[in-house]
C-alpha cells in the first residue's frame, strides 16, 4: 500500500512559524455619537421589554393559594 504523505492543513499549521508578518492590521474605526447613542438606545429597549416582561409576567405566575387559603368551597362546609 502507498503511504500517504502529510495533509496540506497540517503541514502549514507545522511551517506556520516561517509566514509570520510584521504587518499589524489597521485600527479598528471608532463609533460615532449617534451609533453610541443608537447602541445605548436598544439596549434600553431591551431591559425595558424584559422589565415589562417581568412585571406582567408575576401575577400569572403567582400559585394563588393565598387568596384562596381563607375562603373554603360550598361542598366542604357541610362536612
Amino acid at each position: 500500500m502507498f503511504r500517504r504523505r502529510e495533509s496540506v492543513p497540517f503541514s502549514f499549521v507545522a511551517e506556520s512559524d516561517r509566514f509570520r508578518s510584521n504587518v499589524t492590521p489597521p485600527p479598528a474605526p471608532r463609533a460615532s455619537v449617534p451609533e453610541l447613542l443608537g447602541r445605548s438606545l436598544v439596549g434600553l429597549t431591551v431591559v425595558a421589554g424584559l422589565v415589562g416582561s417581568l412585571l406582567l409576567g408575576l401575577p400569572a405566575l403567582d400559585s394563588g393559594q393565598s387568596a384562596s387559603q381563607g375562603k373554603q368551597s360550598e361542598a366542604s362546609q357541610g362536612r
